[in-house]
Order: structure tokens, then sequence, then C-alpha cells
């Protein structure tokens, strides 16, 4: 019983956000959006089934738009996401919040200190699995090692995420967890499934 409660759950928190009483809110679909939707969601292998997949890149999507205004851009982010999350065992949505920090979703954002790509990797891990012709400023590529190494201080800390997050990013030893209370607070405040 419980877990098809769990499995119902983002469902009830959808439809809880919508208005009983403007029915409009309801019914109002963008076209556009629909058509990329059910192609986005015949596409995404990483979802148990289409059902979730349906619900999850609704959520995220609405969610997203204020930082990715392209519907196409935006749903194939959030498909390459959760395929790359799923595949390392992460939450997608900390993988978008770390996102958030890292980049504000720009493929082709470079820091002052090199790091390249959504999720800010650096060049160095480049030479060092011997594939320095990769492009990290590719959405694929940047995300697959970025989740990688991710989930690598995930493991490295035993699931401590304001650890992980500061080796993530290089601060470790930061006594005010500067970067990590700011990922931890965009999960809270955009990302975090109700």
């Amino acid at each position: 019983m419980k877990s098809w409660f769990l499995s119902i759950a983002p469902v009830i928190a959808l439809l809880s956000n919508l208005s009983i009483a403007n029915p409009v809110v309801a019914t109002t679909v963008d076209p556009e959006l629909r058509d990329l939707l059910t192609e986005t969601i015949a596409n995404a292998e990483s979802f148990d089934d289409r059902f979730d997949a349906e619900v999850w890149l609704f959520d995220m999507s609405r969610r997203m738009e204020r930082f990715v205004p392209d519907k196409a851009l935006r749903l194939n982010l959030l498909k390459n996401i959760h395929r790359e999350a799923s595949r390392v065992e992460l939450p997608p949505e900390l993988v978008i919040a770390v996102i958030e920090i890292e980049s504000r979703f720009d493929t082709f954002a470079i820091s002052r200190a090199g790091a390249q790509g959504l999720m800010q990797v650096m060049p160095f891990w480049l030479d060092e699995i011997g594939r320095p012709e990769d492009n990290l400023v590719d959405m694929e590529t940047n995300l697959r090692m970025g989740c990688t190494i991710l989930k690598y201080y995930m493991d490295m800390e035993k699931n401590d995420l304001r650890s992980a997050l500061a080796r993530y990013n290089g601060s470790y030893g930061d006594v005010r967890h500067t970067y990590s209370n700011k990922v931890l607070n965009a999960l809270r405040a955009r990302w975090h499934q109700r």
C-alpha cells in the first residue's frame, strides 16, 4: 500500500498546485509544449514508466522555464539530467540544483578557474581519463562526467551532502559551507519534489 501511495504522490502534489476554482489553469495547454513532452517522454529511458516521466518532466519543466526559456532545449536538458543522475543513483533534483549554482544552465559557461559547461567540470579530467578530445561544453559529456564526479564524492563522504558538495566545488574545508549551502538552498527552494 505504501509503495502505491508513493508512486502517485507526485501526481497528488502536481494536482494540489492546480486551482479548482479556475479550471482554465488545468485545461490550458501549450500545444507545442504538449508535443515536446510527448516526444521526450517516449524517448526517456531512465524512467520506470511513462507516467512517472510525464509527471516529473512536466513539473520540472515548469520550474526550469525561467532559467531555460526554450522548451525543446529545456526538455532535452531535463531528460539528459534524469538519465545521467539515475545512472549513478543521484537524485536528479540535486543535479539540477548543482547546475543552477554552477552555471545557471549555461552549456557554454567557463569559470575563472577554467571549469566548463553545465556542471563546471575541470578540463584536467579529460587528460586524467585519457580522453583529451572530449568536449566539456557538450551537454551529454558534461553531465556524464559531472554526475560521476559528484557521485564519487558522495560515496567518499558516506552521503554527507554538505561535504560531498564542498569537494565537488573544491571548497572542502570551508567551515561556513558557502557553496554547499547555496546548492542546498536552491534544492529546497526550487527543485525538491514536494
